[in-house]
């Protein structure tokens, strides 16, 4: 399976963007998915993730109440809305995928095993 993330961009700080992840290949609709994000100088962070089965999601404390994790299994698409940006979301966002993960794994970079190739979402003050 293969992961396209899209929809980064530029926002003003309290705006809002929103992220696809885009699965090719006949099992993507099975995987679990995270996005994660990375900025300049700073180490790859968990934002939020949900299972397969899209009834339970997860966040970092940093983007709860701003940002939803929803996907599409029948366009096998997962989305990242984000809302109230603020300048410290500036980051390259990935998306990542594994059919492997359980509650205790699933903000764990490391047990992701497909990740797409990023997207850049600069925010302005």
């Amino acid at each position: 399976v293969q992961l396209q993330a899209s929809g980064g961009g530029l926002a003003q700080a309290g705006g809002s963007l929103r992220l696809s992840c885009a699965a090719s290949g006949p099992t993507g609709s099975s995987y679990s998915v995270g996005w994660f994000r990375q900025a300049p100088g700073k180490e790859r962070e968990f934002v939020a993730a949900m299972f397969r089965s899209g009834v339970s999601s997860y966040y970092a404390d940093f983007v709860k109440g701003r940002f939803t994790i929803s996907r599409n299994n029948a366009k096998d698409t997962v989305y990242l809305q984000m809302n109230s940006l603020n300048p410290e979301d500036t980051a390259v966002y990935y998306c990542a995928g594994s059919s492997r993960l359980i509650m205790s794994t699933i903000r764990n970079a490391r047990h992701y095993h497909n990740w797409g190739q990023g997207t850049q979402v600069t925010v302005s003050s």
